[in-house]
């Protein structure tokens, strides 16, 4: 039985990241785990990912290099977490555990982005697409105000789940290489799990595996965005739940429209809908019935309402973790 240890070491690491995040002297003494494997990943994409191969030759290489990202990250991860709880105390174990957990999370660093782009956009138009481009694959040029607002919502809705929640639901179930083996994945999903010529095949074992490891995630993800704005004035907990039952499934992802949807509900937004990512336009459905006119402060308001989720999401892993400790 595992949880004893991993539920109190999800609660920790959270807990760290969001109040130190990853620290800049750190950053730049060695970098990043996240650039560690998505070198790796474009190693292995410029080795086995052959433009002349066949599809399915590229789908099995895909796949191939799909097992080994996730060895790499797994096998170093499982060997600190053992070697940790054989040779330290079990708190001091669980603290160095959580130090190493909380570099793979993302809440802080991705309210930071978000709020840079509400500022940029306070000032100009021109600044917040120059902020917002440094978070969004579409075209920051082919944005106008409200677009960039939206994309920027949008993103912290998705990222939410798959920057915060599902990397730590994976470390709750299964510890440090649970987590590693996550991130791992979801790097490799935003990195080859595209469908262009090059990654279609390549990438599509990475693509589907990521859908399939985010569909817990992003259901929780709606779930306490709603309960969030049941909290916190202003918003509307019950917009959000009709627009997820109603909107979530429509979106051309299995997993971004449900917090998507809860973040439009409560916000009184539309997000989602058409966009232009280079020159490709994605035809996708609404979320939320609100007005698609989203402005600097709206960016605020969501901010506002990822954070209070994000405690919401805190306090629920320390009341597990008393649970589990008491039992």
């Amino acid at each position: 039985m595992i949880l004893p240890i991993t539920v109190p070491l999800a609660a920790l690491s959270l807990t760290i990241e969001a109040i130190t995040g990853y620290p800049d002297p750190i950053f730049r003494l060695i970098g990043h785990p996240v650039i560690w494997i998505g070198s790796l990943i474009a190693r292995l994409d410029h080795r086995l990912n052959h433009p002349s191969a066949p599809p399915a030759t590229r789908r099995l290489m895909g796949a191939f290099a799909l097992i080994l990202i996730l060895l790499a990250a797994i096998l170093p991860a499982a060997v600190l977490q053992a070697a940790s709880l054989v040779l330290l105390p079990r708190a001091l174990a669980l603290l160095l555990i959580a130090l190493l957990a909380s570099a793979l999370l993302a809440s802080r660093s991705l309210a930071t982005h978000v709020r840079a782009v509400e500022r940029g956009l306070a000032r100009s138009l021109a600044d917040g697409r120059a902020a917002v481009s440094h978070i969004v694959g579409r075209a920051p040029e082919s944005l106008d105000h409200a677009g960039v607002a939206r994309a920027a919502i949008e993103s912290l809705a998705e990222n939410f789940s798959d920057g915060v929640i599902a990397p730590i639901l994976w470390c709750a179930l299964l510890g440090l290489p649970g987590l590693a083996a996550y991130k791992a994945a979801n790097t490799a999903d935003s990195m080859i799990g595209h469908r262009t010529p090059r990654h279609e095949a390549f990438g599509w074992a990475a693509a589907r595996f990521d859908d399939l490891i985010n569909l817990p995630a992003s259901r929780l993800a709606a779930l306490l965005i709603i309960a969030a704005a049941a909290l916190h004035p202003g918003t509307d907990a019950a917009a959000a739940l009709r627009a997820v039952r109603r909107d979530a499934a429509s979106h051309r992802s299995p997993n971004a429209g449900w917090p998507e949807a809860a973040m439009a509900g409560a916000l009184g937004l539309r997000l989602a809908g058409p966009r232009t990512y280079g020159t490709v336009t994605i035809d996708d459905a609404w979320m939320g019935s609100g007005t698609p006119d989203a402005t600097a402060d709206d960016i605020a308001r969501a901010l506002a309402l990822f954070r209070r989720a994000t405690i919401l999401q805190i306090l629920l892993l320390w009341l597990l973790t008393l649970i589990i400790w008491r039992a």
